[in-house]
């Protein structure tokens, strides 16, 4: 029995090339984790990869949550956020499955918070300069100042606030009103982050590469940035006149 106080989470779409990699990369780690796959009806059959896997190898400790069609990278967290709170996980894991997550940094996000006391551990591109690899260099301008926008408008004082490599405390899902996130695209990674912070977490940036795909395609598009673009109005708004839930003391 591979027991494990971490849960990984990874949403999917079309990941067939990259899916049985990403998971056998995590589970050759030293530190035992937990992966959950949440697939949007892939038509390539990607869940299927991962039934298979289930079946064979990883049966107590991969797990698959299949839904129909692509309800956004938002909803499929928040439905991995409250799986993994029904189950006794103590961190939980925002990972992509193409690699621009390397799954080596999963141990540094689970000590920052194991170790050193953070609430939220961010895989951070840009805390220590812009470190992308092989990204057009338009996106990388695009992703960089869209950060910097954000902690123009907010105030708040993180470098990659759109990252999607995050390790949760679980006192932090727990608290953040789940069912109140309203973004479904990368503006879901600005207003977890944002609803943190005003809460009262503590937030932690650690240092990450993040390597373009190498197989499969990309889920990002114009629109995605202009929803995390718009939306951050909203949520300085928010920040004015909302009543954020309050941190119960541990």
């Amino acid at each position: 029995m591979h027991e494990s106080d971490s849960i990984v989470i990874i949403p999917t779409f079309n990941e067939k090339e990259n899916m049985e990699k990403i998971i056998r990369a995590v589970f050759s780690l030293d530190k035992c984790f937990h992966i959950l796959v949440i697939d949007d009806g892939s038509p390539d059959g990607t869940a299927q990869i991962v039934k298979d896997l289930m079946a064979s190898e990883f049966a107590d400790r991969l797990f698959l949550i299949e839904r129909s069609g692509k309800q956004g990278l938002g909803t499929a967290y928040i439905t991995g956020f409250k799986w993994a709170l029904e189950r006794n996980y103590e961190y939980v894991f925002e990972m992509d499955a193409d690699f621009s997550h390397n799954p080596n940094d999963l141990p540094r996000l689970y000590a920052a918070c194991h170790d050193e006391g953070a609430d939220v551990a961010v895989g951070s591109r840009y805390v220590t300069g812009v470190n992308v690899v092989n990204w057009p260099i338009g996106r990388v301008l695009m992703s960089y100042f869209a950060s910097l926008y954000v902690k123009f408008v907010t105030g708040f004082n993180v470098h990659d606030t759109t990252a999607g490599f995050v390790c949760y405390r679980r006192q932090v899902l727990e608290t953040i009103e789940l069912d109140k996130i309203r973004f479904k695209g990368y503006a879901f990674q600005i207003e977890m982050k944002y609803t943190a912070y005003k809460i009262g977490f503590k937030i932690k940036e650690v240092s990450v590469v993040f390597v373009n795909r190498k197989e499969g395609t990309s889920k990002m598009s114009g629109g995605i940035f202009s929803e995390a673009l718009f939306g951050v109005m909203r949520l300085r708004l928010d920040g004015w006149f909302r009543k954020y839930p309050t941190k119960k003391l541990s």
